[in-house]
């Protein structure tokens, strides 16, 4: 699987890529075994990263509603150590959050150096979610000089560049995936929700509300893909229709990423042949 094909292009056109591509993979028995492979591998990566203790992974999941963020982050959480990963899901701002910067609430839970931190929604929200709905502003306390700023989604853009800039030149990777799933089959995911009991906690009546501005969404996506693709931060478009090629295929990605770091277990700091009594 050549794993490039799905970093985003310089023009995003996410109707032309297909949510329910598996290339030459018909079912999810054909790779059970890479996936099993894959998920060791994980485990031995994160391990040497925690060991040398120079380095940090963050994985930021973005994708419209019942895209499969949860579903991802606890497939990838089957490969990691516990003790050296963290998931944080980011909903509506607190009070507390909306009285700083729109990226200080991801910026005090980046990871420490040897872990890996998943995001489930980030900063990226302030750039699409915010940006369909512009009355979000209203609640973030900004001077109106900011607030009836008309390049403010622009200016964003750049801080969240430069941002992610600085978290790369101090030894931090970042992958961004990109979950890219039909209409229809959101349909179906709400649907089940909703025909659920054990899942209705999942459901809300104001998911249909925004399924009616899904072409808002999409535009959004294509801006924030096009402009925060960079080659220290990139964007990856993972076709998440078939949820098993959508967790084989992150999670590829993330032991190819890991393992071109060139890391090393530390040496130990003792004479050579010393005997513990």
């Amino acid at each position: 699987m050549n794993i490039r094909k799905f970093l985003a292009p310089k023009k995003v056109n996410l109707t032309k890529i297909r949510p329910d591509y598996t290339g030459k993979i018909s079912t999810v028995d054909e790779i059970r075994s890479d996936m099993e492979n894959d998920l060791k591998a994980l485990y031995d990566l994160h391990y040497l990263m925690y060991a040398e203790n120079k380095r940090a992974l963050l994985i930021i999941l973005q994708g419209i509603d019942a895209s499969g963020k949860d579903g991802t982050a606890k497939y990838l959480f089957g490969g990691f150590n516990p003790q050296g990963c963290r998931l944080y899901s980011f909903k509506k701002p607190s009070e507390a959050e909306l009285e700083h910067d729109f990226l200080w609430r991801t910026h005090r839970v980046m990871p420490a150096r040897g872990g890996i931190t998943i995001f489930n929604r980030s900063y990226y929200e302030e750039i699409t979610t915010v940006k369909v709905h512009p009355e979000y502003l209203l609640h973030q306390n900004l001077p109106e000089e900011i607030l009836n700023d008309p390049d403010i989604f622009k200016k964003r853009i750049k801080h969240i560049n430069a941002f992610e800039k600085m978290l790369f030149q101090n030894g931090m990777h970042i992958l961004k995936f990109f979950l890219h799933i039909s209409k229809e089959e959101q349909r179906i995911r709400l649907q089940e929700r909703l025909d659920d009991p054990t899942k209705h906690w999942k459901f809300s009546l104001a998911d249909i509300e925004e399924r009616k501005l899904w072409n808002n969404y999409m535009r959004a996506f294509e801006n924030m893909l096009e402009q925060t693709h960079t080659p220290y931060a990139p964007w990856y478009i993972i076709p998440a229709d078939k949820k098993w090629f959508r967790n084989y295929l992150v999670a590829r990605i993330v032991v190819s990423t890991l393992s071109s770091l060139k890391m090393s277990f530390p040496k130990a700091n003792v004479e050579k042949g010393l005997k513990i009594p």
